[in-house]
């Protein structure tokens, strides 16, 4: 009577622990549940608009479109007044007092610079081709963004991923512990087999609670890149692939004509083009013209005005120097990223196509851990095997699934690269 009363307490003790971790692992889904659930285009979608970083880049456009304002305007015209008074009384005319207007000469004279040799339209020219280059810079900016985003998002999916293969397997070894203590309690087993048991459902609460601090770590590392407060979970349902054609030639031509850093750098080259045009025109000096109204001791003169600097010994040559040496450097950094994106294209296009091979080659593995698992516990529960087979298989069944989701991010973000190396990564957030 007592050993089956022990026996009851026991299994009761059993089954509430068990209750409790289902209890558990629903309220962290229910948890998840209530949180906002991102797909990756609502995550890259969510960046693009509130990301702190990428919105102070954009205010570099509205600077640069400022500086076409400023290269349009005309330079002022100059005002000069200038008053000259008699001051010794002996020298003023018969029956006059210092305020008269014979006892003083006043000089009004209004000029105005004027821009020759084409300097004004050059200034023009270089200021829309430097907003061409701020817009192009945000594009790149904005292009490596979206790639740390999609990554960050891919990185929180394989942790929600481990922690649900983790917890599947946690409440897989929690019951054969459960059932483990009943079968000690009626001497089925010996003491080692369950000590084995528990010694391994120690262990997944240990990697359990591992994988859910991995899993909350990402969440919080990608809500920062969202530039958002509110907790979030990935929507583990996605699917990331890349649909284009697959071969060098085709995603070569893809990167030439979308990559934001080739466009920056031939719109860099566009603007030192221009610069050395302006530089040139401002070689030549600026003439100042106006008019001159003088009245002298109420007697009127009119006259006209006019100067020029003459260029003996600056004629810009520093600048005109700089603005060529800056023309070399962008098609020295045009050459650069064309050569970096063979390179990258060549060396993401072979690490997809292995990844894929990969993948391939995990899915028989998965339903061969999957059958190994379910046939050894279906023994064990029989006495047709050992513990020692069973936790083995466990582990085992573990280890696949967790090397599997390890691949399968390794495959998608290759795919990401290929969106990133080609430029498309903003059709993502489309």
């Amino acid at each position: 009577m007592t050993f089956t009363a022990s026996l009851f307490r026991t299994k009761m003790r059993f089954q509430n622990r068990y209750i409790l971790t289902l209890l558990l692992a629903a309220g962290s889904f229910l948890r998840a549940g209530a949180q906002e659930i991102y797909s990756l285009r609502r995550a890259l979608q969510t960046a693009q608009k509130n990301n702190p970083a990428l919105k102070a880049e954009a205010l570099n456009i509205g600077m640069a479109q400022s500086d076409i304002v400023t290269a349009g305007l005309r330079p002022n015209p100059v005002l000069n007044s200038q008053t000259l008074q008699l001051v010794q009384p002996a020298h003023f005319p018969a029956h006059t007092e210092w305020w008269n207007a014979q006892n003083r000469q006043v000089w009004w004279q209004l000029t105005k610079p004027l821009q020759i040799a084409g300097q004004r339209r050059y200034k023009l020219e270089v200021a829309r081709k430097n907003a061409d280059v701020a817009a192009n810079s945000y594009g790149e900016t904005r292009r490596s963004l979206l790639a740390a985003v999609a990554a960050k998002w891919l990185e929180a999916w394989t942790a929600q991923k481990q922690l649900d293969i983790m917890l599947l397997a946690k409440s897989n070894i929690d019951s054969m512990v459960y059932t483990n203590k009943i079968r000690y309690k009626n001497q089925v087993i010996t003491q080692t087999d369950l000590f084995r048991t528990e010694l391994m459902a120690k262990q997944y609460d240990i990697q359990y609670r591992s994988a859910l601090q991995e899993s909350q770590n990402r969440n919080k590392e990608l809500r920062l890149l969202l530039g958002i407060t509110d907790d979030l979970a990935v929507d583990t349902g996605d699917i990331l692939t890349f649909s284009r054609d697959i071969n060098t030639d085709s995603l070569l031509s893809l990167s030439l004509s979308h990559r934001s850093d080739l466009l920056a750098a031939r719109s860099l080259i566009d603007a030192g083009n221009s610069n050395i045009r302006l530089q040139k025109s401002l070689a030549y000096p600026q003439p100042e013209v106006g008019l001159i109204w003088n009245p002298q001791n109420t007697i009127r003169y009119f006259g006209l005005y006019a100067t020029i600097d003459l260029p003996f010994f600056n004629r810009n040559q520093g600048e005109i120097r700089k603005s060529y040496m800056m023309q070399e450097q962008a098609e020295q950094q045009l050459t650069a990223v064309q050569q970096q994106i063979v390179t990258e294209i060549s060396v993401t296009l072979e690490n997809y196509r292995l990844q894929q091979r990969n993948i391939a080659d995990f899915q028989p593995l998965l339903q061969q851990s999957q059958l190994i698992l379910d046939n050894v516990k279906y023994n064990y529960s029989r006495g047709g095997t050992t513990i020692i087979d069973f936790l083995e298989a466990q582990r085992s069944w573990l280890e696949t699934q967790q090397e599997y989701y390890n691949t399968l991010q390794q495959y998608r973000n290759s795919c990401i690269q290929l969106f990133y190396v080609t430029g498309l990564i903003h059709q993502l957030a489309q």
